[in-house]
């Protein structure tokens, strides 16, 4: 017996200049995880950060959306979201602590 296809919806993010797909409701937290390199910033010191605590409290996540700093982990994606993180650039440039 043949399963119907799953029409999961979907919406379309851009990251950093390039159009990701996601399933709708997905963190942007997530969407990131799901793409190499999977970080979300680059620490003062030069190292790779990604979301370590998941609920808001760590601020490792942070990521500029439509311009401007946010929590990837407590934001939802939505349809056309401009997502820029500092991953690989000079460290904390993009995204300085609030």
């Amino acid at each position: 017996m043949t399963r119907p296809a799953s029409h999961t919806p979907t919406v379309q993010i851009v990251v950093n200049g390039i159009p990701r797909q996601v399933p709708a409701g997905t963190s942007v937290a997530a969407a990131l995880a799901q793409q190499p390199p999977g970080t979300t910033r680059t620490s003062v010191t030069g190292e790779a950060r990604a979301p370590l605590c998941g609920m808001g409290v760590c601020h490792e996540c942070r990521v500029r959306i439509q311009g401007r700093i946010r929590l990837a982990c407590q934001t939802v994606c939505a349809e056309g979201m401009a997502i820029d993180t500092d991953a690989g650039t000079a460290p904390g440039s993009a995204t300085p602590c609030p």
